[in-house]
């Protein structure tokens, strides 16, 4: 498996660094052969060519088996056409990675503000919605009618609800089967309409797996107050967006928060958080939220193969992050003592 690994801003470099000793570890503990192509996006990459992704990277990536992306400082690339381009948004629009899927767990040991302990997971779509940047084929779908006038527009298509709605159903077969559709039909009739009448054609498609409906507001309230009740959540770009970031800090940490962008050719680790720039190079950050993500990317890659290999190693990865929290061989955002470097090297001890 060939992997393209862009270290990003601000924490970003350190904790890809603890995330390429674990991918080294697991490959030679499970026979991966793992290749590990290093390149440069976002403020480096700005300094070094003047763009903060360059055109080629596009066609490595493609010829590659994956993408790790370390955090990018995206609010900060605010003009394109002085080489400030979104590298999360340009590989997620270019690959057509579809499918974010977010994982939320709590752990023994670390402190989580939630009322129960819990394990669900976030299927969210990628490549639409209100997204200003991805959700037109050339400028954005925001515009400025007046100086005090603005509106943005959200695109919703049947293919992308039916295909989110596909890729949650699956993974809900791998976990307690069950799906919860989270939406705003009460008042985006239209839009959400859509999205609700794709994920029931789907459900019909795995009777196995029980779905039910949710208005996003009250999702967000049963969140809060029963987040065990929860299996797999199924929503719009948006409402996934943020119902995601809520589970990831319910269960103690954002740093906890694994995430992959995944379509049907190529997929995309990412950590779940931004680029920290308060707390870059002090060795404070927490590296798993990477390390996690890179499990997710190896799973997929596993699944496409129907490589047992693969899969146990993403597995592998996983028992030796929740045994290093148990232990508390973590940093000090959630309980540790140790930096972000001795963090992942305790992780790789463990494999």
């Amino acid at each position: 498996m060939r992997l393209v690994v862009l270290p990003g801003d601000g924490i970003g470099p350190e904790i890809t660094a603890a995330t390429v000793a674990v991918l080294e570890a697991v490959s030679d503990r499970f026979g991966l052969g793992l290749a590990l192509e290093h390149e440069l996006a976002g403020h480096e990459s700005l300094k070094r060519y003047g763009t903060t992704l360059r055109p080629e990277l596009l066609e490595k990536v493609r010829a590659a088996d994956g993408l790790v992306m370390g955090p990018m400082s995206t609010f900060d690339y605010l003009d394109e056409s002085k080489g400030g381009i979104n590298p999360s948004m340009f590989f997620r629009k270019k690959l057509d990675l579809f499918a974010n899927i977010r994982p939320a767990r709590t752990y023994p040991g670390v402190k989580h503000p939630a009322v129960a302990e819990f394990d669900l997971v976030v299927v969210r779509e990628n490549t639409e919605g209100f997204y200003a940047d991805r959700n037109m084929e050339s400028g954005g779908s925001e515009m400025l009618v007046t100086p005090d006038v603005c509106v943005s527009l959200r695109r919703i298509t049947r293919e992308c609800c039916n295909r989110i709605a596909r890729s949650a159903f699956r993974v809900a077969m791998t976990r307690r089967k069950r799906v919860h559709a989270v939406h705003k039909a009460n008042v985006l009739k239209i839009g959400d309409g859509m999205f609700l009448e794709e994920c029931r054609k789907v459900a019909a498609e795995f009777p196995e797996v029980t779905m039910d409906e949710y208005i996003v507001d009250a999702m967000a309230a049963h969140l809060v107050r029963a987040p065990q009740k929860f299996d797999v959540l199924v929503t719009t770009n948006m409402f996934g967006d943020i119902l995601s970031d809520l589970t990831a800090e319910l269960s103690g940490s954002i740093g906890l928060g694994g995430s992959v962008n995944a379509g049907t050719r190529y997929a995309m680790a990412q950590a779940a958080h931004g680029s920290a720039p308060d707390i870059a190079g002090q060795d404070v950050a927490n590296p798993f939220s990477l390390i996690l993500s890179t499990a997710q990317l190896l799973d997929w890659h596993a699944e496409r193969l129907g490589s047992t290999n693969f899969a146990a190693a993403a597995r592998a990865i996983e028992v030796a992050v929740a045994d290093a929290v148990a232990a508390g061989e973590t940093t000090v955002d959630i309980g540790g003592r140790l930096g972000t470097a001795a963090t992942g090297k305790a992780v790789v001890a463990r494999l």
